[in-house]
């Protein structure tokens, strides 16, 4: 194509880590709209296709990987910019972006310029995509992410400027950035995991800081009491009790999370070798997290409000789980007098604990962190790969995320069924269960494997296909699906048919991430 914004690069394997690989024609790299807007031209004159993506740090879901083999992969990580970064202010708390800022940026950004104000934070990394993660629906610490976004900018498949809501009448309307519906029918829907354009900016709410920010941890006493627990975290989020999404962890998940931070502790705090590290490490976590299901949530608001809701919290939740307020002030302390003894076991038990967690709990104030990508590269021997690399690793990785119903044994019924499955299959399932919103609640489950290693790709895949069809089994659906899962979890119905109308709309040549989200042809 010629165009000074290329940056051409033979046919590569876009091999990631779900194990799915496959080829790409070329990559380009436009630095504007209106190179977007060329290279969709383009594309319908020489009739190629395309596959946008933000930042490509779409882990276990298939990072930059299209559908269809031998598209041009269009990288929109050069339009980083914060588009109003002049008028950003607890007054004016949205902050009008591009598909290339990151979680890490914004988060700088706002520290330096406004800090009164944090965002809508996720586990998946520091350098990930703000937008790229919310236009596939995923899910931050304060609730879904789709939520937080709102006029968008859209080249579509015929290479026009389309601009939703009330952006519609310029950046310079007083309602561009403000108002999120703007007038007549709301199409902003149809552009989340959606393929019938390229989204090049959008306006992203952000979030006032509460006088008092304050985590309650909550340790499930007995297994038994998991549907109970459910229903009461579900009743204090509708209350309004519990502030943030309600993270209510299996102890796969919970272990694994401190694996990493807790060795690094005994390494570089205590002098171990690695192999002694490691070995203690398993005994400490042991320790420290032995219960089978771990929830974790934010409770915010004045001291008042907060002093109230803890009281309540405690009073309905104690009699399934034991419950602990973590505040910064608690981690620094505690860290301080187990950092002190740590010759005693339990108390280096503990400091490498607190020294674990503490990256997580920044996340709910709006700290991005790799801790969770630093873990994965630590357990599959490259912890020497910054975690924007994490591709380049023997990890495996696939997610099988359903949406669930927001009752407490229905889930438990579904989750039984999963693990089964996984038994059968020889995995583990890494399982949270967030409480996202009054209604209903979603799992966010993977499968860890080594990818270096045929046969267990393989099985992890077999694995992944029958956790989908036991998902199905109870009446339910993905919320969010993997590349290589777009032929499964896109029917030939109605329902489908009438997103391929639409896309023939705004993309009659179907040249924009074709099969993605939608019927293939």
């Amino acid at each position: 194509m010629g165009m000074s914004y290329e940056r051409i690069m033979s046919a590569t394997d876009t091999s990631n880590i779900t194990g799915y690989a496959i080829r790409a024609a070329s990559v380009c790299t436009p630095g504007s709209v209106a190179d977007v807007q060329d290279i969709v031209h383009q594309a319908r004159i020489n009739g190629t296709h395309l596959y946008p993506f933000s930042t490509g740090l779409n882990w276990g879901y298939g990072s930059n990987s299209p559908v269809r083999p031998e598209a041009i992969l269009v990288d929109l990580s050069k339009m980083n910019r914060i588009l109003n970064a002049d008028t950003i202010s607890p007054d004016n708390p949205v902050a009008l972006i591009e598909p290339g800022v990151t979680q890490a940026q914004l988060e700088s950004f706002l520290a330096k310029h406004c800090p009164a104000l944090t965002f809508n934070t996720t586990g998946a990394g520091r350098e990930t995509s703000i937008l790229g993660n919310a236009l596939d629906r995923g899910v931050g610490y304060f609730g879904p992410r789709k939520d937080d976004v709102f006029g968008m900018e859209i080249v579509t498949g015929t290479g026009e400027i389309l601009r939703t809501g009330f952006r519609r009448l310029g950046d310079d309307s007083p309602l561009a950035h403000c108002h999120p519906y703007g007038l007549g029918p709301i199409i902003d829907g149809i552009f989340f995991q959606g393929n019938c354009g390229i989204v090049t900016s959008a306006c992203f709410r952000l979030i006032p800081r509460r006088p008092k920010e304050v985590a309650v941890s909550m340790a499930l006493r007995e297994v038994g009491f998991l549907a109970e627990l459910i229903d009461e975290l579900a009743r204090l989020k509708r209350e309004g009790l519990l502030t943030s999404v309600t993270h209510i962890g299996n102890k796969a998940r919970t272990q694994s999370t401190l694996a990493y931070g807790v060795t690094h502790y005994l390494e570089t705090e205590c002098g171990y070798s690695p192999d002694k590290a490691l070995a203690e490490a398993d005994r400490a976590i042991a320790v420290v997290a032995p219960d089978e299901w771990a929830s974790l949530a934010a409770v915010t608001g004045n001291a008042g409000q907060v002093r109230s809701a803890i009281r309540e919290i405690k009073q309905r939740v104690g009699r399934y789980a034991r419950v602990m307020v973590v505040t910064d002030r608690l981690l620094d302390t505690g860290y301080a007098i187990a950092h002190a003894l740590r010759f005693i076991p339990m108390a280096r038990a503990n400091a490498a604990a607190i020294y674990s967690i503490r990256p997580l709990h920044g996340l709910a104030l709006g700290k991005p962190t790799d801790v969770a990508i630093d873990n994965l590269l630590w357990k599959f021997g490259r912890p020497d790969l910054p975690a924007k690399r994490l591709d380049e690793s023997n990890c495996g990785l696939l997610f099988i995320n359903p949406a669930l119903p927001l009752n407490g044994k229905a889930v438990v019924r579904v989750i039984e069924d999963l693990q089964a499955v996984a038994a059968r299959h020889q995995h583990k399932l890494y399982m949270t269960l967030n409480i996202e919103t009054s209604t209903s609640m979603v799992a966010v489950i993977n499968l860890l494997f080594d990818r270096s290693q045929p046969e267990e790709v393989s099985r992890a895949h077999r694995c992944a296909d029958e956790l989908l069809a036991g998902i199905r089994r109870h009446g339910l659906e993905p919320y969010r699906a993997r590349v290589d899962m777009m032929k499964d979890v896109v029917q030939d119905n109605e329902y489908w048919r009438t997103i391929r109308r639409l896309k023939d709309v705004f993309d009659p040549d179907n040249i924009i991430a074709p099969g993605r989200y939608n019927l293939p042809d």
